[in-house]
């Protein structure tokens, strides 16, 4: 896991087609959620339920992890709880060399990205086969996904014709129905020969040991039905505590997402095929990851980022992410959520600028169907880390100085009123993009992904103090 890059940041800013896609697909987003809310009269008590729930859940989560691991049990699953990822991985690792299994299919799951399950399991010679169409492009092209619930956002029509003809064989087209088939007569083998599906879950009922997992491609549907065994991957801050509560959520998570009123397959698994079933895995392995999660239940309030149901709104509606997309992130999660989950799954020092990859705007508080407090978790990470930062810190002597200035400027008014005028004066020299990017400037670093607006001619102070000498005469 790496933190946000600068110069990932800037190849972001310089990408023209990237910057023509995002605005257009997240508009799309957005659009098609806010048409689908529009038609839920109580979408607040939605919200305001889960959240709710959530927030009880999380504060016994002790408790309702013993009750859902129980409940698997009576249904014939078997339960696997798993301290890290290095757990998560050695079990599954083992599970499929004992079954002597080579290969495996997927389905799209951010906790198996989480855990690098992919290129371990390539490190232990079983090839894994990602079956969700954006996760299957971006595996094809050596990259991580993009966006929580479309991985190949960044992709164009042409970028992937040109990868399927390199990579699959087949002939150029760029008509997406043609692509699609292209996708589903090859991994239609791969369903059919695989002996593990490795899957993600979206909710987990304790109540009743229910996995309830949703999609709209039909893959998930593949991997669980074919493969005799399924390895079902899950952070312990999925469960809720009875049916009841699910279909609150799936009409929160499905409209957040996709806009949809309901996803195409909601697919639920209550322990391994019975004998009187036609498909379903004949053995099921749930593996319970913390991975960094007790820890974050350690605060009270920062424990909120634990309700997270992974819609993906936050990050259709944050003006960052749709300046720098996924990839400038360096982290499995990205957006708003992922710039308070990951400092706290990992650790302030390997994600110190996460929490600063946001314009504190508050969109993504507005759009969360769960009520996360995102802006201010973002402000308390801040205080947070700079206060890290600080102990360990050495500043320049040039740094020094000017927060010293601005701070002897801050503090009375004269003084500020005269340094302001003589920035607006000397603005198109002081600020402008060259003087930020000469090499012995100290604001360089900072310029180099940044662009100042202009001040205006006259400042607030002089405009009141007209306005009001016009209305005294």
């Amino acid at each position: 896991m790496s933190s946000t890059n600068l110069f990932q940041i800037e190849d972001a800013l310089q990408n023209k087609q990237l910057q023509e896609n995002l605005p257009r697909a997240l508009g799309h987003a957005r659009r098609a959620r806010a048409n689908s809310i529009g038609n839920v009269e109580n979408w607040e008590e939605l919200r305001d339920h889960a959240s709710r729930v959530k927030k009880n859940t999380l504060s016994r989560l002790d408790h309702y992890l013993v009750q859902l691991e129980q409940s698997l049990q009576r249904a014939g699953a078997k339960v696997i709880w798993a301290r890290d990822a290095s757990e998560a991985v050695t079990f599954i690792v083992q599970l499929l060399h004992e079954r002597g299994v080579t290969r495996v299919v997927k389905s799209k799951s951010m906790t198996t990205e989480e855990i690098n399950l992919n290129e371990e399991l390539e490190k232990a010679h079983v090839t894994p086969v990602e079956t969700d169409l954006g996760e299957y492009i971006v595996q094809l092209a050596g990259q991580k996904p993009f966006h929580l619930l479309a991985p190949a956002l960044h992709f164009s029509a042409r970028e992937v014709a040109q990868l399927f003809e390199q990579e699959i064989g087949t002939p150029y087209t760029e008509d997406a129905r043609e692509m699609t088939a292209i996708a589903r007569k090859q991994l239609r083998w791969e369903f059919l020969k695989a002996g593990v599906g490795i899957t993600g879950v979206n909710f987990a009922v304790a109540e009743t040991g229910t996995l309830a997992i949703v999609e709209n491609e039909g893959n998930i549907l593949l991997s669980t039905a074919g493969p005799p065994v399924q390895i079902a991957l899950m952070g312990i801050e999925k469960v809720i505590p009875r049916l009841s509560d699910l279909p609150v959520f799936l009409r929160l998570l499905t409209r957040s997402a996709t806009g949809q009123a309901i996803s195409s397959y909601v697919h639920f698994i209550t322990g391994s095929r019975r004998p009187d079933e036609p498909d379903g895995p004949e053995q099921l392995y749930v593996v319970l990851l913390d991975n960094g999660r007790s820890g974050i239940l350690d605060d009270h309030y920062l424990s909120q980022t634990l309700s997270c149901i992974r819609c993906g709104a936050c990050l259709n509606a944050c003006p960052v992410y749709e300046t720098i997309g996924g990839h400038a992130y360096g982290s499995t999660y990205q957006g708003p959520i992922g710039s308070i989950l990951t400092p706290q799954l990992h650790s302030y020092q390997t994600a110190l600028k996460h929490p600063f990859a946001s314009s504190l705007c508050g969109a993504c508080g507005e759009v969360c169907p769960v009520k996360i407090e995102i802006p201010h978790i973002l402000l308390k990470l801040r205080e947070r880390i700079q206060s890290v930062h600080d102990a360990t810190a050495f500043r320049p002597p040039l740094e020094r100085f000017g927060f010293r200035l601005w701070a002897w400027a801050m503090l009375h008014s004269k003084r500020f009123e005269t340094l302001s005028r003589w920035a607006r004066k000397l603005q198109g020299v002081l600020f402008s993009r060259l003087a930020l990017r000469l090499p012995f400037s100290p604001l360089r670093n900072w310029g180099r992904s940044r662009e100042l607006p202009r001040f205006s001619p006259e400042s607030f102070r002089e405009l009141y103090r007209k306005r009001r000498d016009r209305e005294s005469i």
